[in-house]
């Protein structure tokens, strides 16, 4: 639990009332946005070259998974903890 709480930090302090649930959730989209603009812009401008674009682009492409990924158990977790299942 404790490896938990290091990595998701929001999830854990933003989940005693209503109000701090929903800014949590709103903080972890937001995060997912931001990532998804910053990834999906060098794959944009570079995507075209043909052996390092392609590289690049699938690289980048693991990159927005992962965030996805941390962003999506961040908001379950954070609901997980509202809820008084997870401690």
């Amino acid at each position: 639990m404790d490896i938990l709480k290091t990595l998701f930090p929001i999830s854990y302090k933003k989940s005693d009332t209503v109000n701090n649930l929903v800014i949590g959730i709103l903080i972890y989209v937001v995060i997912g946005i931001i990532a998804g603009a910053l990834i999906a812009l060098p794959a944009m401008l570079l995507g075209g070259i043909p052996v390092v674009g392609t590289i690049l682009c699938w690289v980048l492409g693991i990159i927005g998974s992962l965030v996805g990924l941390y962003t999506l158990a961040g908001v379950v977790i954070i609901v997980l903890v509202y809820l008084k299942i997870m401690k």
